[in-house]
């Protein structure tokens, strides 16, 4: 049985899980517009989280904060997001999560894309963690490290090549994949050939027609994704699941465990 769940407020995040009806969850440690990590708003701090979700049988994911970019040739940018991708790893492994979901980064017009796909090998050279890297899809960008295949296997070279590559897991947003232009009826063979693996499974439909490059989630059902292929690729991915629609995602969750079976 494939674990299905949502992103929910960490500081409830087990009673969420709970009215949700979610095996798993997936929460941010910070603003996820902010450079600063504050004290865990969660009562009883880190330690304390793990052991109400073990209790549970929750799994925990984090999501990193938006902010990160540790593709980008501005060091004012890269530096920072360094940092912080090290201060989300140390939390996440103090909670006991399974993954840090990551955003794969652009460079810009004046960039070669190497260079995005180098700071990226760079940047897991130096990160300290027992806990994996989740590299998600992202849905546009010209420049983006992460939008098209062609990409995802120049990214996952480098990642891979780098002193801990091994440890650097996929995280599939079928939202992104439609609006990056990704075939979903192909897309996990597609990915698995380049990665080897799918970890995370974000599922959202879509607001928006395929290969438009709009990151705009909506509820299943709402949204341009065909159900038969929103439903074939989590299927195929055979990853734990993710969903990230609106509002209450207590029926999202209902109604995808319908289809999976």
């Amino acid at each position: 049985m494939v674990k299905i769940g949502a992103h929910v407020d960490l500081t409830d995040a087990i009673g969420a899980a709970k009215t949700l009806g979610a095996d798993t969850v997936q929460v941010f440690l910070s603003d996820p517009q902010a450079w600063k990590v504050p004290d865990l708003p969660y009562e009883g701090g880190a330690e304390a989280l793990r052991a109400d979700a073990a209790a549970a049988g929750l799994d925990l994911y984090v999501h990193a904060p938006y902010v990160i970019n540790v593709a980008s040739t501005n060091n004012r940018i890269r530096i920072p997001s360094r940092k912080l991708l090290q201060q989300i790893m140390d939390g996440a492994s103090a909670i006991g999560a399974k993954g840090v979901v990551v955003h794969g980064g652009h460079v810009t017009a004046n960039d070669e894309p190497a260079k995005g796909f180098d700071n990226w090998r760079k940047a897991i050279d130096a990160l300290e963690t027992d806990v994996p890297v989740l590299i998600e899809n992202t849905a546009g960008g010209d420049y983006s490290m992460a939008r098209r295949l062609e990409r995802i296997e120049a990214l996952w070279a480098a990642v891979t090549s780098a002193n801990g590559g091994d440890n650097v897991g996929f995280t599939l947003d079928t939202c992104h994949a439609w609006a990056g232009g990704i075939d979903l009826a192909t897309a996990v063979d597609q990915i698995r050939a380049i990665t080897g693996r799918i970890d995370l499974v974000h599922a959202n439909d879509s607001r928006d027609v395929a290969g438009s490059g709009a990151d705009r989630h909506i509820n299943f059902g709402a949204g341009q994704i065909p159900e038969e292929l929103l439903v074939g690729v989590i299927a195929a991915a055979g990853a734990p699941v993710i969903c990230e629609t609106k509002g209450d995602m207590a029926p999202d969750i209902a109604w995808l465990r319908e289809r999976l079976g």
